[in-house]
């Protein structure tokens, strides 16, 4: 009994640690200058069949939307989201909700500093499937102008 109990929470442990990587979805980056010190910052996220991540423009009392915490710039506007977009009534949640599957792209315009040689932060999403839902996950970025 003894050795079935470390078994299972050695199993246990290994889950955790595997769901907890949240390796559902791979993120990339990049930047367009537009103009001076005037950029776009584009984040791409691949998401795993059968998964989906949330948008920025949610409500309260749902799941966590995706933020993006850019250091030291400027927003210029709203940031916008395109891609596998399915947008209604979410079982999990119990309410209308917006959120992508398959590839999803965040755009945001930035002003820099002059001589900014490159901006970080760190963004934050949540994934969820028809059946569970992933703690949220937060990944730190820093990306070359």
């Amino acid at each position: 009994m003894y050795k079935s109990f470390l078994s299972c929470l050695a199993f246990l442990c290994i889950s955790f640690a595997a769901i907890s990587q949240n390796s559902v979805v791979d993120w990339s980056y990049e930047v367009k200058k537009i103009s001076g010190n005037e950029f776009e910052v584009i984040f791409t996220a691949e998401v795993e069949g059968g998964w989906y991540i949330y948008s920025q423009f949610l409500g309260d009392d749902g799941p966590v939307p995706t933020t993006f915490e850019i250091e030291g710039v400027e927003l210029i506007g709203k940031g916008t989201e395109e891609g596998y977009k399915k947008e209604g009534y979410d079982e999990i949640f119990g309410m209308n909700l917006i959120k992508f599957g398959k590839t999803v792209t965040f755009t945001q315009k930035v002003k820099v500093k002059s001589g900014t040689k490159s901006i970080s932060g760190y963004l934050t999403y949540m994934t969820c499937n028809d059946e569970q839902c992933l703690p949220p996950t937060d990944v730190d970025f820093e990306i070359s102008l």
